[in-house]
């Protein structure tokens, strides 16, 4: 397994992601307001996190037995999310896809009213490419995309240390939920369960990952509740 995704990975590293992404530079008057965003989104975040119910209280057979190591919180519980639909994405500062940030945001900003939410989880584990220390990250992805959805702390995602998140994954979906490379996406429904896995090159704002959106968002949450 791990010898595929590596094979698989530097096919796609020297296709599109051998070099960093060139991110314009946002104006001091952008770089105000992204802040002032991404505060505001940061102090609701971790609100909302303190008070979610406890991960090892979930169903196992949802994704909200599962919780991350926050960027901005100290942690990022999937039981916070219960009765949304959510995207887990491994994201890069560094990679030749780095701009999908753009597009996730803005799938975010259109969605989220509706019960959509994104969860990034930056990872170092293709070619270095996020790097990074935990300030950086926070910098790097408020000043140049405004991002002002959940992010998880840097993150493995593959291989012997990845986080159980991506194993439960897997066993779920298959060889597609495995990360091949940077902004790999899997989509979960209303009641914690697992939907589809998009590769790397699909955009988040493709009629592929928007269809597959607002089918998740027009199926009612679950009357019961998802824990233990």
């Amino acid at each position: 397994m791990n010898r595929r995704i590596l094979l698989a990975g530097s096919v796609i590293a020297l296709a599109a992601c051998s070099r960093a992404a060139e991110t314009p530079a946002a104006t001091p008057e952008l770089s105000a307001e992204r802040t002032a965003a991404v505060t505001a989104a940061v102090e609701a975040q971790r609100t909302r996190f303190a008070a979610a119910p406890d991960p090892a209280q979930a169903d196992r057979a949802t994704a909200y037995q599962f919780a991350f190591n926050g960027l901005w919180a100290d942690h990022v519980p999937m039981t916070a999310f219960e009765g949304e639909v959510v995207m887990v994405v491994n994201t890069a500062s560094r990679c030749g896809f780095t701009p999908q940030y753009e597009g996730l945001q803005q799938i975010y900003d259109e969605y989220h009213g509706q019960g959509f939410e994104i969860v990034g989880v930056p990872a170092n584990n293709f070619m270095g490419q996020e790097p990074g220390s935990a300030e950086e990250i926070q910098e790097f992805c408020t000043l140049n995309y405004g991002v002002t959805f959940p992010m998880a702390a840097k993150t493995d995602v593959v291989g012997a240390t990845r986080h159980p998140f991506y194993a439960w994954a897997e066993q779920g979906l298959g060889g597609a939920a495995v990360p091949q490379w940077n902004f790999h996406k899997i989509l979960i429904g209303r009641d914690g369960r697992l939907i589809a896995a998009f590769p790397t090159r699909t955009e988040p704002t493709s009629d592929e990952v928007r269809n597959a959106i607002t089918t998740a968002l027009a199926v009612p949450a679950a009357a019961t509740p998802t824990s233990l």
